[in-house]
């Protein structure tokens, strides 16, 4: 017969072995305290009644029989033995009608049972008892009923079936209401998880605000869904971005390849055409080559590894090569460097990110405005900082636009896909850093706050 699924998980598996640990352990603590309160209770009484057989030996011949009879007088329960045994084993005085078998006479305590007590008396079971011989050769033997401490076992067991055991079973139903709950839990997470693999991409865990151990575990899986969906968007929207930017070139590189094949006039007219067919598809294919590499940073496949470098160094180095541009546009360009920015992280894709918000610096910025480039040792760890004096960014478009394709100008007549910051915020993703843009009244910051140390191993 197959049992209840909730019988058959772990938490219910558990529970049952705690309950098994728990009976054994509480099991062992009564034989335990058994054995300890019998093997104490026997040694005080051995020590008594040794203690008592020299009491009485040490008398008079003349007040040893007395000392015997006064012992066992008034003990109707049969609970003190006393008696004296001539040496050839007649009862001399006492409650025992002969020597008890098996009896050593040595003066040390022996455990009797079976004991020859008168004829009407009861079977008083079993006795600590303690012979010792006389100076004139008779035989004393004391002693006293043990049956109370085999009462006490029975005590202890008792008290073992009547706590343990329905503790056993309360824990065994406890973990089996426990792990019904959990299976609950469960399969409320396997209906929403199937309606998820069957295309409801909306759907997300149950999360019922206790805060337990499935609660964190569904807002976990909610936010990895969540950034599935995001990336799933993102595929889409890149998607029909880039069927939307290739259709122009590709449109206008048809018309000008038609044209040119029905009005050339020589061949050094279709060249010039050729020449800008050409350009065009450069642009597109860096295009695509750019939005590739996006994807491969984003996936955590960047080509090089992470090296240890100065920022302050990188920094001057692409001051360097956009210097050219920056004059030839009539921009002022400056490059200010604080030393000892040490990073760990990749170097060439760090280049890139800062090479392209200089390019997009000075791509927005018009003729006599101003361009700075600052590496800086800030509170959070070494960042790099780039101001324009252009025109800026709207504040309700900031969130916006290190999306792909995204353009401050809906009409996408400037020159670029809108792949530039989406690259550097996915570089700066890659590293464990951020990207933020502020207002720079006039114009923009961007800055790419760094930490001290990246989460790559060195190459």
């Amino acid at each position: 017969m197959r049992l209840p699924d909730f019988l058959r998980t772990t938490r219910f598996r558990l529970a049952a072995g705690f309950a098994v640990m728990f009976a054994l352990s509480v099991s062992l603590l009564f034989a335990f305290i058994y054995w300890q309160t019998g093997s104490r209770e026997t040694a005080r009484i051995d020590r008594f009644l040794i203690a008592d057989a020299a009491s009485i030996a040490g008398r008079p011949e003349s007040d040893i029989e007395r000392a015997v009879v006064s012992r066992s007088l008034g003990d109707l329960h049969r609970i003190t033995f006393a008696a004296l045994f001539a040496a050839d084993g007649r009862a001399l005085a006492g409650n025992l009608a002969a020597l008890p078998p098996g009896l050593p006479v040595d003066g040390g305590a022996h455990a009797i049972s079976g004991l020859p007590i008168e004829p009407d008396a009861l079977d008083l079971g079993a006795a600590r008892m303690v012979a010792r011989r006389l100076g004139n050769g008779d035989i004393l033997v004391v002693g006293r009923n043990i049956d109370a401490l085999h009462t006490l076992g029975g005590i202890v067991l008792g008290g073992l079936e009547l706590g343990v055991i329905p503790a056993l079973l309360l824990s065994i139903a406890a973990g089996a209401f426990v792990s019904w709950r959990a299976q609950q839990r469960v399969t409320s997470v396997h209906q929403s998880a199937e309606r998820i693999l069957d295309g409801a991409l909306r759907e997300r865990l149950p999360i019922r605000g206790t805060d337990d151990d499935f609660d964190r575990l569904a807002r976990g899986v909610n936010a990895m869904l969540d950034e599935i969906g995001r990336l799933l968007d993102n595929v889409r929207g890149a998607g029909d971005e880039i069927a939307r930017d290739l259709r122009a070139p590709l449109a206008r590189l048809r018309e000008r390849l038609a044209r040119a094949k029905e009005t050339a006039p020589d061949a050094a007219g279709l060249q010039d055409v050729v020449d800008e067919a050409i350009i065009e598809l450069d642009r597109t294919l860096a295009m695509i080559t750019t939005l590739l590499r996006i994807g491969a940073i984003e996936a955590g496949r960047p080509h090089a590894g992470a090296d240890r470098f100065d920022l302050a160094a990188l920094v001057e180095e692409v001051g360097q090569i956009y210097q050219p541009f920056a004059e030839d546009a009539g921009i002022t360009f400056t490059v200010v460097g604080a030393p000892d920015l040490i990073l760990t992280a990749d170097r060439g894709l760090m280049l890139e990110a800062i090479a392209n918000l200089v390019q997009n610096a000075i791509k927005f910025t018009p003729p006599d405005g101003a361009v700075r480039l600052s590496a800086m040792a800030t509170a959070e760890g070494p960042a790099v900082r780039v101001a324009d004096t252009g025109s800026g960014i709207p504040p309700d478009t900031r969130g916006r636009i290190f999306e792909r394709f995204y353009r401050l100008d809906p009409s996408r007549q400037e020159d670029g896909a809108g792949l530039g910051l989406s690259l550097v915020a996915a570089i700066a993703k890659f590293h464990g850093y951020r990207v933020t843009v502020d207002d720079g009244a006039p114009g923009s910051i961007f800055t790419l706050w760094c930490q001290p140390a990246s989460v790559l191993a060195p190459a």
